[in-house]
């Protein structure tokens, strides 16, 4: 939020002339931009919250060992099923819950081990991707909020105009459409970084979800290997 408001003071023009005043503080420009500010200064919050709780969420479910495909082959090869599963079960990622089920499946069809470690997959990738959608809802909701905030100020603006007549002030309406464009700016900057970090996020929870599939692809020819 501390970064929306640096970008917005950076990017506003120094008013000093038409409003006598010097440079404008964070708090100023958010109360300048009126209640519109409110829902997006809230966005903003909701954005940055999604961004560090999913990053380290999805930087624990990547954190596979290397080595752990190789000593579930080994207990598997050695016949040591419990060992296997309490490997799976000892290693908190979403690869070691698909191979735990997998494997508490074994000795049924290839077939419904499969469908057994997809279903676990399935729901490991959804529990990776919450809080994705509402993060993509930030990125197009916050322009939109702050393009109503412009139109609101701008109607503003243009009713003072009508009803003033032939005595219009204009530092006042340069002011109200000043104040009205403070609204698009923060929707666009939050727009903007929102945007950013769902496809960041997303890419992440793409390679995530490779390893899941290699990992399971691995372990059935593991298990079809005796049947050669």
């Amino acid at each position: 939020m501390v970064g929306l408001f640096i970008l917005l003071q950076n990017t506003m023009p120094d008013t000093s002339m038409t409003q006598g005043t010097g440079t404008e503080s964070f708090i100023e420009l958010a109360i300048k931009g009126g209640w519109v500010m409110v829902p997006v200064v809230l966005l903003s919050l909701v954005a940055v919250y999604i961004f560090f709780e999913r990053w380290f969420a999805i930087k624990k479910a990547a954190s596979i060992d290397q080595n752990f495909m190789n000593r579930i082959k080994d207990y598997i090869m050695d016949d040591k099923v419990e060992s296997a599963k309490t490997l799976c079960q000892s290693t908190d990622n979403p690869v070691a819950a698909m191979i735990e089920k997998g494997i508490s499946r074994i000795g049924r069809p290839l077939n419904d081990v499969n469908a057994a470690i997809e279903n676990v997959g399935r729901l490991e990738v959804y529990k990776l991707e919450r809080g994705l959608p509402t993060l993509a809802s930030v990125a197009g909701g916050a322009p939109m909020i702050g393009f109503l905030g412009t139109v609101i100020g701008m109607v503003q603006a243009f009713h003072q105009m009508s009803t003033a007549g032939n005595n219009i002030n204009v530092g006042e309406l340069s002011g109200g459409i000043y104040t009205a464009l403070i609204t698009t700016v923060a929707g666009l900057i939050v727009g903007i970084i929102a945007f950013f970090a769902y496809n960041v996020l997303v890419a992440r929870v793409d390679k995530v979800i490779n390893t899941m599939e290699a990992s399971s692809t691995e372990f059935i020819d593991l298990l079809n290997e005796p049947a050669k």
